[in-house]
């Protein structure tokens, strides 16, 4: 199975940048698809980003288009996401997440595997 980790949460002013990773465990991580989700307080988790087994495709939420970037590292068993441009209200937290298919999922019940989650706060 495969094991995650997030980490690089933190809080940043409006317009500022943050770089999340997530570090996996496990011999099969280019097997898995990744996705970044995030759930802000009284609202449910909503896709943010999701990047094929070699990192070829992403797909992104209209809410991130242009601000955000998936990528990956596999050799280095490394899921990231780099955050610029950053509003209020992307104030959450911030799960990633692993998937055995190499399709774009952008509902959580397709992914196997979670991270416990990172806080990013964005104050205005």
């Amino acid at each position: 199975q495969v094991q995650l980790v997030e980490s690089g949460g933190g809080l940043v002013q409006a317009g500022g940048s943050l770089r999340l990773s997530c570090a996996a465990s496990g011999r099969t991580f280019s097997r898995y698809s990744m996705g970044w989700f995030r759930q802000a307080p009284g609202k449910e988790r909503e896709f943010v980003a999701w990047i094929s087994w070699g990192g070829g495709t992403t797909d992104y939420a209209d809410s991130v288009k242009g601000r955000f970037t998936i990528a990956r590292d596999n050799a280095k068993n490394t899921l990231y996401l780099q955050m610029n441009s950053l509003k209020p209200e992307d104030t959450a937290v911030y799960y990633c997440a692993a998937c055995s298919s190499n399709y774009v999922r952008k509902d959580s019940y397709n992914y196997d595997y979670w991270g416990q989650g990172t806080q990013v706060t964005v104050s205005s």
